[in-house]
């Protein structure tokens, strides 16, 4: 698995999962629950993930999105 970008915006990372499954790539959110027993702090950040062969892939289909992964 390969890192894509970490964040706590919930609505972002569920938008840019949403972009991801319709250019056909599979993705996984790290440490939601991490985040979700240490009450939810913004020092936790969730990290969006994906397959390390679809990596350039999902970069580019986030790009044609007009989303930064940055």
């Amino acid at each position: 698995m390969k890192e894509l970008l970490r964040t706590n915006d919930l609505v972002r990372l569920s938008w840019l999962q949403a972009l991801l499954s319709d250019a056909g790539i599979e993705s996984v959110v790290l440490d939601q629950n991490t985040a979700a027993v240490e009450g939810s702090i913004a020092a936790l950040q969730r990290r969006l993930m994906v397959r390390e062969q679809d990596h350039r892939r999902a970069l580019a289909a986030l790009a044609a999105a007009g989303e930064a992964t940055a």
